[in-house]
């Protein structure tokens, strides 16, 4: 088979590197990909949301399989593009739909969605430049901290959670008034859950489905959760207080209806679901959907399947995974991201990496590099994930920090805490 990733990320190197895995694939390409993705595949640089170049090229290298990483090309309807198109659409897209897309394009779709289908979650209002007012008077009568997170795609950046009330009103009508662009026009206030997150992971054929390990990443760029969020610091597969009977919650309470919503409503969905979770007090709340895997869990879940990825997608293409098993490497996988110095802020670009070649007992996961004059070079704020295998977390979390040791650029930081609450 040939196939395509779309996206650019330490999440495409890691489905690049398993789908390389497997026997069934001929050529891989990566759109635009990164340093790493050029390892295993083919970069093509074509970005993500130029859907005449990516249809160009599907045609052009036969591509049977197009797997979408970020969720801007799903909400910007990729997949329907795919199916409207005669030349394109019996190429099959792993990735909703666009309706199945505004799961994670819209907040508030999300939650009146989780509603409707009786999924739980946390309470919620959502209000608009004109109803500020009545905003406000439901911030007073929530419970600090408060939770306000902009409708649309903010990039990681849209959820402020607040603990002082007037701070939070403040808040409120600065997102209102276009702090977030046009992602802050809608703000979905909301209760704040008190427990302690992980993610869970479904492969959907909009059928049936399949489990994928779950994960616990850090947002917060401080040690001890502290500070600015970020797109990830680190994860953590499998996850402790996940066992058998509370992954079984999951599956009665929130996979299963989710799944039947989608049906319910008619949604073209095949593809990954990215299910957000609080553990408050042994039962799992939802506190948002993706329609994509995670990053950086992604590097954590992936290296923890044993089965074919190829074999995987394929079935889910041909609405066959009911008949699929998931085999699990039982071990913990650990990863720690190596950023910028200055991200999630202003940081700088284009710094040589040095230490690559001397990594050993780990994988090297590239989220924000490039490949340049034989050199790699730092392009983004996140840019490698050190991916460790080990008996415990404590083993693999070691592997991790000594090869996150021996990668050197210029303003390296990383977190030497993941796993701290575990």
């Amino acid at each position: 088979m040939n196939i395509l990733i779309i996206g650019a990320g330490g999440r495409e190197h890691a489905l690049a590197w398993k789908l390389a895995q497997s026997p069934q694939l001929d050529s891989l390409f990566i759109a635009p990909g990164n340093a790493g993705t050029a390892t295993v595949g083919t970069n093509v640089a074509i970005g993500v949301e130029d859907f005449e170049g990516i249809k160009q090229l599907v045609l052009d290298e036969g591509i049977d399989l197009v797997v979408v990483g970020p969720e801007a090309p799903l909400v910007a309807g990729i997949t329907d593009f795919f199916k409207a198109d005669p030349l394109l659409h019996g190429v099959p897209v792993i990735g909703p739909s666009k309706a199945g897309a505004e799961l994670e394009g819209s907040k508030n779709i999300a939650k009146v969605f989780m509603r409707e289908y009786d999924i739980p979650t946390g309470q919620f209002c959502t209000f608009i430049d004109y109803t500020v007012a009545e905003g406000k008077a439901y911030l007073a009568e929530l419970k600090p901290p408060y939770v306000l997170k902009a409708d649309g795609l903010a990039g990681g950046k849209g959820v402020l959670i607040i603990d002082n009330l007037e701070e939070a009103q403040q808040e409120l009508e600065n997102m209102l008034k276009g702090k977030f662009g046009e992602a802050s026009k809608k703000v979905v206030v909301e209760e704040h859950l008190a427990g302690i997150e992980l993610s869970v992971f479904v492969l959907t054929d909009g059928e049936g489905y399949v489990m994928l390990p779950e994960a616990k990443d850090y947002k917060r760029i401080g040690e001890g959760d502290t500070g600015l969020n970020t797109g990830g610091m680190g994860a953590i597969s499998p996850v402790p207080f996940a066992d058998k009977a509370f992954l079984k919650k999951v599956e009665e309470r929130i996979v299963k209806p989710t799944i039947e919503g989608l049906k319910d409503r008619e949604i073209d969905y095949k593809g990954f679901i990215f299910i957000g979770l609080m553990n408050k007090g042994g039962d799992p709340y939802v506190i948002e959907y993706n329609v994509r895997l995670g990053d950086p869990e992604t590097e954590v879940v992936l290296p923890r399947v044993k089965t074919d990825m190829v074999e995987l997608l394929k079935a889910t293409a041909e609405e066959r995974l009911s008949e699929m098993e998931v085999e699990l490497d039982e071990r913990t996988v650990s990863t720690v991201m190596l950023v910028s110095g200055g991200y999630p802020g202003t940081y700088e670009k284009w710094k040589d990496i040095s230490g690559l070649d001397q990594v050993e007992g780990s994988v090297v996961f590239h989220a924000g590099t490039k490949p340049e004059d034989g050199k790699v070079l730092t392009s983004g704020g996140r840019v490698i994930a050190v991916s460790s295998y080990g008996d415990n977390m404590k083993e693999a979390l070691a592997a991790s920090y000594k090869n996150a040791e021996k990668i050197q650029f210029e303003g390296k930081y990383y977190r030497s805490d993941i796993g701290f609450d575990l």
